[in-house]
């Protein structure tokens, strides 16, 4: 019995220092510098096991020891809390830290940008392209859009906010159009309750559709308000808003770049030189530049303008002034 209890006693000594040795061994160990030559991109898959994600990485040679790894995770508590997602491995990094930036969260980020004066049919092809983004969406348009998203059903035109959304892997092309739809409604809001008195908008809807004109007629900062002032007096005045890039967006994909008095007399909801007041809809994405010029227009009198044809509009108050600026700038 003596040598049974010596034998057991000489195995548990044993087996203490070799646990002592390999927990030695492996604290020692997440501290040095993970053995690859390059940064590397890896994913932690939602859902999936961190001994698998570890044996993942073993097999593709981003880490040496994939059991201690996920035993240190474990007895730390860090295995329970990593955050899936897809990460960026360098080779200053270690065991320690990696597993550090997996708690964190610290993803790859990804960046989508939506430009003012895109159209949905334009915005959904960018995001369509935008290989990183989960795509959800395929077959959806302006008509439809708004209800694929669970958002209040309409018109889908003008109702995202332009501008540079970061995502990381896994995300959908709906998420990213969720944040912009969101965005738009925060930036129209503030707009309209700050909006100067007098505007012949009854919705902030109204003043959308106006900012929508602005920013498809020109992307010259200091014309935007004058242009804005142009339509707010027609407006005023029931005159016909005679708009192009309204006509055009009535046309569709049918259009060629070229627009004819074919196109100006074919009557459509979106034709301002045959119907008077404002499109159905918005004809495109708005920035914050136009928003701010619909609702806040410049002072004046005008009610024309044409493009000079580099960029910036003459304006003129009178229908006589208004010819002489078009056979000036345009019939040249």
């Amino acid at each position: 019995m003596r040598t049974l209890i010596k034998i057991l006693a000489g195995i548990a000594g044993t087996l203490v220092l070799l646990l002592s040795a390999v927990i030695g061994y492996s604290w020692y160990w997440q501290d040095q510098p993970l053995s690859i030559a390059a940064e590397t991109r890896v994913e932690l898959h939602k859902g999936e096991a961190f001994r698998g994600f570890a044996n993942m990485l073993a097999e593709t040679g981003v880490i040496e020891h994939p059991l201690l790894w996920t035993l240190h995770a474990r007895i730390t508590g860090s295995a329970r809390r990593v955050q899936a997602g897809e990460y960026l491995v360098g080779p200053m990094d270690t065991p320690a830290t990696l597993v550090e930036r997996l708690v964190r969260g610290d993803v790859i980020g990804y960046e989508v940008q939506l430009i003012e004066g895109w159209t949905v049919r334009q915005v959904l092809a960018r995001l369509a392209n935008t290989p990183e983004l989960r795509q959800t969406l395929a077959g959806a348009d302006e008509l439809t859009l708004l209800g694929a998203l669970g958002l209040p059903e309409g018109h889908a035109e003008g109702m995202f906010f332009p501008d540079t959304y970061t995502f990381s892997r896994g995300m959908s092309d709906a998420d990213i159009l969720r944040s912009a739809y969101r965005k738009l409604q925060d930036e129209l809001s503030r707009a309209w309750e700050t909006r100067a008195a007098g505007l012949p908008y009854s919705t902030p809807y109204e003043g959308l559709i106006v900012a929508s004109l602005v920013e498809k007629e020109t992307g010259r900062e200091e014309d935007r308000p004058h242009i804005a002032q142009v339509f707010v007096s027609r407006l005023q005045e029931g005159m016909r808003l005679q708009t192009d890039p309204s006509v055009i967006y009535g046309v569709g994909a049918h259009f060629d770049g070229n627009l004819t008095r074919t196109h100006l007399r074919a009557d459509t909801p979106y034709n301002t030189y045959t119907r008077r007041g404002l499109p159905p809809t918005p004809i495109a994405l708005v920035g914050t530049r136009s928003l701010t010029a619909a609702m806040h227009p410049a002072e004046g009198d005008y009610l024309f303008f044409v493009s000079r044809g580099d960029g910036t509009s003459e304006f003129s108050i009178s229908l006589e002034d208004h010819e002489a600026a078009v056979r000036k700038y345009q019939l040249r």
